[in-house]
């Protein structure tokens, strides 16, 4: 996988992703995974957060936005290339002379923009149900982390899509893969409250590091030494994960070229 590619075939990768986003925005399972749940995630914990104040109400507004997240890229970034080998599309994606990669990086690149709508949903949802008037402490560096985020979820689902592609045993776990990452990241609470042993788990996760960051510095609760610890981890998991989807991207590209197996059931 050369990704030098990207940003060789710019153009293709926004074609690609705005592809995707008008596809499966009138996709009802992608609407109720990128939008309703999280709004659904928000409102109960704001429920119960009630009189807590405004510091509350933030860390659940970025919390469901990331969950909104995590779940577009298992189950609409993780199924990108299952879906074209479901439509029979695979082997000709694969056979064009745009590069595969390029094609799977503007989709990814479509989930994760558009998962974040579900952050805008909560913000809406905060401000006009529960009255919170809501504003980001720092708001220049937030950004900054929420665009090193969205690079990080794109690696990180690089990683996802050929797997559930080349071991489909793994995808029957798809289900169960959601709640335990919305825990182990401390997306709607800090992973103080779990049990140590699952913090090295945490640790190893890159939407932990994106959670820390954007809860941070949305809350002012956050030294600059610290977010910056937390930018460096967030790109050297990027590159650990983009090394990897290189390899697995190679094995696939093998499959369907050479063993003509790819889309064997």
């Amino acid at each position: 996988m050369n990704y030098a590619n990207v940003f060789k075939y710019w153009r293709t990768v926004l074609v690609v992703a705005e592809m995707a986003i008008r596809v499966e925005m009138v996709d009802a399972f992608v609407v109720f995974a990128v939008i309703f749940q999280p709004m659904i995630i928000a409102v109960l914990a704001l429920f119960m957060l009630q009189g807590k104040g405004a510091d509350f109400a933030m860390f659940v507004v970025v919390g469901s936005g990331l969950t909104g997240l995590w779940s577009s890229l298992l189950f609409v970034s993780g199924n990108s290339i299952n879906t074209e080998r479901w439509t029979g599309t695979l082997e000709s994606l694969v056979g064009v002379p745009t590069p595969f990669d390029v094609i799977v990086f503007g989709k990814n690149l479509a989930h994760v923009f558009q998962s974040l709508l579900s952050m805008v949903a909560s913000y809406s949802l905060a401000a006009f149900l529960f009255g919170y008037s809501l504003s980001l402490t720092q708001p220049l560096l937030f950004f900054v982390t929420l665009l090193l985020s969205i690079f990080a979820f794109i690696c990180f689902g690089l990683t996802i899509a050929p797997i559930f592609v080349m071991y489909r045993s793994v995808q029957q776990w798809q289900n169960a893969m959601e709640f335990p990452v919305y825990i182990l990241c401390g997306f709607l609470f800090p992973i103080a409250l779990l049990p140590v042993w699952t913090t090295p788990i945490s640790y190893v996760l890159p939407p932990y590091w994106a959670a820390v960051a954007l809860h941070g510095t949305s809350t002012g609760t956050i030294s600059f030494e610290q977010l910056a610890f937390t930018w460096g981890m967030m790109l050297l998991f990027s590159i650990v994960d983009l090394i990897i989807a290189s390899q697995l991207f190679k094995v696939m590209l093998y499959k369907a070229r050479v063993d003509a197996t790819l889309d064997v059931d």
